[in-house]
């Protein structure tokens, strides 16, 4: 594994956002809370079911997965959120950019995986960008005013 810095890049991101969605779900409020509330639930059990495999996958691959705060802090891109009462519309749409950024870094490390023949990282990837695309999608559509 020849890309190990941004293996750990995303491992950091998926451990952020573990607990961003959690912030999310606990502290969101509005019209039609038991559903965004169930959603972000569901997102959030998959996530953390990600962050389980890419870092077993590391470990497949000899690696060392990085596994505490301060250094998923120092590496992570995505941005930590202050605890607080979240409007619904507020929660959407910052879970759009979550997953757009989550969709941008899922798909480079399927092409630097395919560079380097790691086919195991590069088929996890491309789950992961179909994931976050549909979820991207729902979103979406909690979002739009039809």
């Amino acid at each position: 594994m020849k890309n190990v810095a941004s293996v750990n890049s995303y491992l950091a991101n998926l451990a952020l956002w573990n607990i961003k969605l959690h912030n999310l779900h606990f502290n969101v409020e509005g019209k039609n809370f038991k559903n965004i509330h169930e959603f972000l639930e569901d997102i959030y059990e998959e996530v953390f079911e990600y962050y389980d495999a890419v870092a077993e996958l590391m470990k497949q691959q000899d690696q060392i997965p990085n596994c505490c705060m301060k250094s998923y802090l120092e590496t992570a891109t995505m941005k930590e959120m202050a605890s607080e009462i979240i409007p619904i519309q507020d929660a959407l749409k910052i879970l759009v950019d979550d997953l757009e950024l989550m969709i941008a870094q899922a798909k480079q490390l399927r092409e630097e995986a395919g560079e380097e023949d790691n086919f195991l990282l590069s088929n996890m990837m491309e789950d992961h960008v179909e994931y976050y695309t549909k979820q991207l999608w729902f979103t979406r559509s909690f979002l739009s005013e039809n």
